[in-house]
C-alpha cells in the first residue's frame, strides 16, 4: 500500500500553491482554511501535530474560538475522505491518522515534493563535493522544477509560519549552490532561464542578480551581464537608497576586468593574493578528522550554504580583490555538552580546506575547561600572528593593538579560521579577521546570541542525534555482528543515550576494551541511576561524560546551577516555565530569565514554546549534582513545591470541567508554589492536553515516594479529563495508584471515590463485572460514612452498568434510589442529573411521556446550575423521547442542542453517540440519505474513542443497503455505556 487505500498514490504539493492528487487526479481541498490544516500536517514531515498546534496556525492572529477543537476535527475528517475514500469504516487508515492528541499525516517519499526537493539537494550537495558538477547540476535543476511558485502561496496567514519561511531559505540556498555548478561546469547558458526568472520575482535580492550577472558574464554576454547590474543598481537607488552591496561589486569588478567569475567547484590553480607574499606561511592547524563520520547532513548543507555568503573562499585566488565593502562570515555550532560540535566542524572543515588556500587556523579556546579558566583572547591572537609569520618584535603588546594587527594580515587572505570550544563573544571578537575571504566557524555550548545579532553570525545548532543516525554510529563503532547478537540490550543502551554522541563513543569503546562485557550488562549498568554516568566514564576528563557536564554546569550563575540541579528532581519529560518557577520557590519572571540562561548553556532545552527540557544524560547529572549539593530536605521541598503546583494547577482546571467539587478542600499552597489557573473551560482542556503525560509521571512519583494524600487527590483531579479525553487505561492507572494510597490513608471517602472512577473506565471498555464490583465497593464505603449524596451518585453510575446490560429495570430502579437519596442530601446538581437519568429510563422503557416529565424538570434546575454537561445530557434525553413520540423536528432541535454543548466541553464519547441517535431519527421519519451522512459522522467520531459502538454504528450503515433488515434505535442498539450523570 502506498499512500493510500490499496495501492491508491497521494501526493501533495507545497512549493506553490497547497495542492493534492490521487491516482493523478487532482483533489478539492475546499477552503483556505482546510489547505492550512494540510499544509501543517505535511510541513510536520510525518510527525504528530497536536490540536494546539493546529489551532495556532488557522487562528494565527486571534485568539481561537470555543468551537476551534470541532472545526479541525470536520477539517480532519473532509481531508480523509479526500486522501482516503475507499477507507473502511473501522479502520485506522494509513495517510491521516489519529496520534494521542493531534494527528500525523503519513506519506511514502515520493508523495512530498517538499521530501523530493530535498533528496535531490542532499544528492547535489555529495555530487559538488565529489567534483561531479554535471550530476549535481541536473540533480538541482530537478528539485528547483518542483516549484511552482512561493511555498503554500495560496495560504496567506501561513506565509510566516518559521517552516514556511525555512523553505524559502532553502529555495534561495539551492539558486545559489545551482548558479555556482552551472558556472563551474561552464554550463552557464543552461541555467540561464532560472537565475532570470529568481531575479525578476526579487527584484531587490542582490543575491540573486550577481548570480544571474555573473552567469551571464561565464555565457560570454557581457553585453546583457552589464544592463542586469546597472538597472539593479538603479532600483538600489531609487528604491532603497543604497548602493550595491558585497556581491553585486564582485560580480561588476569581475565584469570590468574581464576575469573569469568565481565559482564553488574543484581546487583551482593557486596564485598570487595582493599584499600576501608568496612565501607566506600556509598553516594547517586543523585536528585530525574522524575516520569515520555519521550523519549531520542537514547541518553540513547549511554550513555550504554560507560559502555562498561574500563569497567566502570561493573563486580564484585573483590579485585583485573585489571592490567594495565586505564581511568576514561567521558561523556559530552550538548544542549540550557531549553533542559533537567539534566533531562536526572539524569534519567540515577538512571537506572545504581546499578553498581556502591560505591555510587553516585553529585554537581551542577551552571556555568550559574545568582543569584552568579559558584561554586568553591576547594569547590566541598571538599563536594566530606567529602562525602567520610575523616577527616577535613586531607583535604589540596592547589587546587592540594585536588585534588590529591580525585583521591587518588576514584582510587579503582567503583562510579558514576554526574557534573551537568558546566560552562568549567577549572571548571571540579579537579573533574575528575582517577580510572578504575568511570563514570563521565557532564552537560553543553558549548560543552566542550577541555574536549573531552584532556580527551577522549565522546560527547552527546541534541537537542529539536521531535514532537511526545514533544506530549506525554504534554499529559502525562496534560491528553489526555483536550488536545482531543481543539487539533488545543495543536498543537499550541506544535509548539510555539519547542520540549524544559522546556517550555513543564511549559505549563503543568500552565495547572495544571489555571484549568480555555484554551488551546485556553494559545497557544493565546504564540502566540504574547511580550507575549511569559510572558506565559513561572513561577517567580521561575530556571524554568522560561526567566531567565535560561539568564544565557547563560551572558555568552558570548561582540561580541558573540551582535550578539547574532541581530540574533532575523533576519526573516528568519536560515542564512549563511556571512549573519551574514553583520548583525552585522564586517568582516566575525570575525563572523565565534562569531558564534562558539555560536555554543559551544549552543545558536546557526549549521543546516547543513554554516547555523546557533537560537532555535525558544532562537530566541524572542534575540529580546526581542535586543529591551531592543540596540537602534531603531541600531536595524534599521542592519536590513538594512542584506536586503542590500541579496538584493546585490541575484542581483549578478540573474545576472548569465539572460541577461536583472535590470531596474535600485541597489546602493551603506551599509558599513559592505558582498555580496554574486557566481562564475558561477550552483552556483547562487545552492545559490537560499539555500536561498530561507530565501528570502521570508526578502522580507515580508521589506514590512511589510516600505521598499518599497528593497521590489521591491528583488522581481525583485527573479523572474527570482523562474520562472524556478517552484516555480510559491511563484513568485505570491513576485510580489504581490512588485507591492505594486511600488506602494506607484509611480514608473512606477517597476510596470511593477512587472505586467510582475505575468503574466508570470499566464501563466505557465494556468490563461490566469489573465495573460492578467498584461500585458495589463504593457503595459499602459511602454506607459506613453515612454519605447519602456519594451514595446517590454511586447509585447512578450503578443504573449506566446495568443499562450497557440490557437490564432497563434495574437501571431504573438505581437512577430512583439515586434521585431519593441526593434530594435528602440536598444536593441540587446531583437531584437535577437524576431526574434525567429517572427521564432517559422511562423513554427506554418507552414510556416517553414520563420521560418528557422528568427531563424537563431536570433541564430546568440543570439551565439554573449552569451545569453544560448535565444540559447536554438531559438533551439528549428530550431528543429521544420527542422521537418515539412521532416529533421529528423537536427531536432534532434537541439533539442540535445536545451536541453543541458535547463540542463545547470537549466530550467525544457522548457527542459520537447523540449523532448516531440523530441518525436514527432521520431514518425512522424516512430520510436514509440523511441518515447514512449523519451515521458516518458519528463513526469518524467513535472510531476513535469506543470501538463497540463504533461497531454499532457499522451495522447500521450495513444495514442501509439491506432494507429489509430493521435497524434498532433502542438499548439493544444503543447504550451510550458512558459516565453521563
Amino acid at each position: 500500500m502506498v499512500g493510500g487505500q490499496r495501492g491508491a498514490l497521494v501526493r501533495i504539493q507545497l512549493l506553490g500553491p497547497v495542492r493534492a492528487w490521487r491516482d493523478g487526479e487532482p483533489l478539492d481541498l475546499g477552503p483556505a482554511a482546510r489547505r492550512v490544516v494540510l499544509g501543517l500536517l505535511a510541513l510536520a514531515g510525518g510527525k504528530p501535530l497536536l490540536r494546539g498546534e493546529l489551532m495556532s496556525g488557522l487562528w494565527y492572529d486571534r485568539e481561537p474560538p470555543a468551537s476551534a477543537a470541532n472545526v479541525i476535527q470536520t477539517h480532519v475528517k473532509h481531508l480523509r475522505r479526500l486522501l482516503e475514500p475507499e477507507r473502511r469504516p473501522r479502520d485506522q487508515g494509513t495517510v491521516l491518522r489519529l496520534v494521542g492528541d493531534g494527528y500525523a499525516l503519513h506519506l511514502p517519499d515520493t508523495g512530498l515534493d517538499v521530501t523530493q526537493f530535498r533528496r535531490r539537494i542532499d544528492a547535489a550537495v555529495t555530487a559538488q563535493r565529489r567534483g561531479q558538477l554535471d550530476g549535481a547540476a541536473e540533480l538541482l535543476g530537478e528539485a528547483l522544477a518542483l516549484w511552482h511558485g512561493p511555498p503554500l502561496a495560496d495560504v496567506l496567514t501561513l506565509a510566516t509560519h518559521p517552516k514556511v519561511v525555512a523553505l524559502t531559505g532553502e529555495r534561495q540556498a539551492a539558486l545559489g549552490r545551482y548558479g555556482e555548478v552551472m558556472i563551474a561546469a561552464g554550463r552557464a547558458a543552461e541555467g540561464l532561464p532560472i537565475l532570470a526568472e529568481a531575479a525578476v520575482a526579487a527584484p531587490l535580492d542582490e543575491a540573486a542578480h550577481a548570480r544571474l550577472i555573473r552567469a551571464y558574464h561565464a555565457a560570454g554576454r557581457r553585453g546583457q551581464a552589464f544592463a542586469a547590474y546597472h538597472e539593479v543598481r538603479r532600483r538600489l537607488a531609487d528604491d532603497l537608497g543604497v548602493a550595491p552591496g558585497p556581491a553585486l561589486a564582485a560580480a561588476h569588478g569581475a565584469l570590468l576586468h574581464d576575469e573569469e567569475p568565481t565559482a564553488a567547484g574543484p581546487t583551482r590553480p593557486e596564485t598570487v593574493t595582493v599584499g600576501v607574499a608568496r612565501s607566506a606561511p600556509k598553516p594547517a592547524q586543523l585536528p585530525a578528522d574522524l575516520a569515520e563520520f555519521t550523519g549531520r547532513t542537514a547541518q553540513l548543507a547549511r554550513l555550504d550554504g554560507l560559502l555562498e555568503r561574500g563569497g567566502a573562499g570561493s573563486g580564484d585566488h585573483r590579485a585583485t580583490r573585489p571592490p567594495g565593502p565586505a564581511a568576514t562570515v561567521i558561523a556559530v555550532v552550538s548544542g549540550t555538552a557531549g553533542v559533537g560540535k567539534t566533531t562536526l566542524a572539524v569534519h567540515w572543515a577538512h571537506q572545504v580546506a581546499h578553498r581556502f588556500p591560505d591555510g587553516q587556523l585553529y585554537v581551542n579556546l577551552r571556555g568550559f575547561d574545568p582543569a584552568g579558566p579559558a584561554v586568553d583572547p591576547a594569547e590566541a591572537v598571538r599563536r594566530f600572528l606567529d602562525a602567520l609569520g610575523v616577527p616577535a618584535e613586531r607583535i604589540p603588546t596592547d589587546l587592540d593593538a594585536q588585534a588590529a594587527l591580525y585583521r591587518s594580515q588576514m584582510f587579503h587572505r582567503r583562510m579558514l579560521v576554526l574557534l573551537d570550544n568558546a566560552r562568549d563573544a567577549a572571548q571571540l571578537r579579537p579573533l574575528l579577521p575582517g577580510g572578504p575571504g575568511c570563514l570563521v566557524v565557532v564552537t560553543s555550548r553558549a548560543r552566542l546570541a550577541d555574536l549573531v545579532a552584532v556580527e551577522g553570525a549565522r546560527p547552527v545548532p546541534l541537537d542529539p542525534l536521531a535514532a537511526r543516525q545514533a544506530r549506525e554510529l554504534l554499529l559502525r563503532r562496534i560491528g553489526g555482528h555483536r550488536a545482531g547478537d543481543e539487539p533488545q540490550a543495543l536498543a537499550e543502551i541506544l535509548a539510555r543515550c539519547a542520540g549524544l554522541p559522546l556517550a555513543l563513543a564511549i559505549v563503543a569503546a568500552r565495547v572495544a576494551t571489555s571484549p568480555d562485557l555484554s551488551l546485556t550488562d553494559l545497557a544493565g549498568q546504564l540502566r540504574r541511576g547511580a550507575d549511569r554516568l559510572d558506565a559513561l566514564s572513561t577517567g580521561d576528563p575530556t571524554t568522560d561524560l561526567r566531567a565535560v557536564f561539568s564544565w557547563s554546569y560551572r558555568s552558570l550563575s548561582p540561580a541558573a546551577a540551582r535550578l539547574f540541579r532541581l530540574l533532575g528532581l523533576h519526573p516528568g519529560p519536560d515542564l512549563s516555565a511556571v512549573a519551574a518557577a514553583s520548583l525552585a520557590g522564586r517568582p516566575l519572571a525570575e525563572t523565565r530569565e534562569t531558564l534562558a540562561e539555560l536555554t543559551r548553556s544549552n543545558l536546557v532545552g526549549q521543546r516547543s514554546a513554554g516547555r523546557y527540557a533537560p537532555h535525558d544524560l544532562l537530566r541524572a547529572y542534575a540529580a546526581e549534582v542535586a543529591e551531592r549539593v543540596d540537602s534531603e530536605r531541600r531536595r524534599r521541598a521542592a519536590t513538594d513545591r512542584l506536586l503542590d503546583h500541579y496538584l493546585h494547577s490541575a484542581d483549578a482546571a478540573d474545576g472548569l470541567l465539572r460541577t461536583e467539587r472535590s470531596p474535600r478542600p485541597l489546602g493551603r499552597i506551599r509558599p513559592g508554589v505558582t498555580a496554574e489557573r486557566p481562564a475558561d473551560h477550552q483552556r483547562a482542556l487545552d492545559w490537560f492536553a499539555a500536561e498530561r503525560v507530565v501528570l502521570l509521571s508526578v502522580l507515580d512519583h508521589a506514590a512511589s515516594t510516600g505521598r499518599d494524600v497528593q497521590t489521591w487527590q491528583l488522581g481525583w483531579a485527573l479523572g474527570t479529563y482523562l474520562d472524556r479525553s478517552s484516555h480510559w487505561y491511563d484513568l485505570i492507572g491513576t485510580q489504581r495508584a490512588a485507591m492505594a494510597a486511600a488506602r494506607r490513608l484509611a480514608d473512606p471517602t477517597a476510596q470511593a471515590v477512587a472505586h467510582r472512577f475505575l468503574a466508570r473506565a470499566y464501563t466505557r471498555l465494556a468490563r461490566l463485572d469489573d465495573a460492578d464490583a467498584q461500585l458495589r465497593n463504593a457503595l459499602e464505603l459511602y454506607g459506613h460514612s453515612g454519605d447519602q449524596a456519594g451514595q446517590g451518585h454511586t447509585h447512578l453510575n450503578m443504573s449506566l452498568m446495568w443499562e450497557r446490560r440490557g437490564r432497563l429495570g434495574e437501571a431504573l430502579d438505581h437512577a430512583r434510589r439515586a434521585l431519593g437519596l441526593l434530594q435528602a442530601a440536598g444536593n441540587r446538581h446531583g437531584e437535577a442529573r437524576a431526574l434525567n437519568a429517572v427521564g432517559w429510563y422511562h423513554t427506554l422503557l418507552e414510556d416517553h411521556a414520563s420521560a418528557l416529565a422528568y427531563c424537563e424538570q431536570a433541564l430546568v434546575r440543570l439551565q439554573e446550575l449552569d451545569d453544560r454537561n448535565g444540559q447536554a445530557n438531559t438533551w439528549e434525553s428530550l431528543g429521544r423521547a420527542h422521537h418515539h413520540l412521532g416529533h421529528r423536528s423537536r427531536s432534532l432541535r434537541c439533539y442540535d442542542h445536545a451536541l453543541r454543548l458535547y463540542r463545547a466541553i470537549g466530550d467525544r464519547h457522548l457527542e459520537g453517540i447523540t449523532l448516531s441517535h440523530v441518525g436514527d431519527t432521520h431514518h425512522t421519519f424516512g430520510d436514509p440519505r440523511a441518515a447514512g451522512d449523519v451515521w458516518r459522522a458519528a463513526l469518524e467520531v467513535l472510531g476513535e474513542v469506543d470501538h463497540v459502538e463504533a461497531g454499532k454504528v457499522r451495522t447500521k450503515l450495513a444495514a442501509l443497503d439491506h432494507p429489509g433488515r430493521v435497524v434498532g434505535t433502542g438499548v439493544g442498539a444503543e447504550g451510550p455505556g458512558s459516565a453521563r450523570w
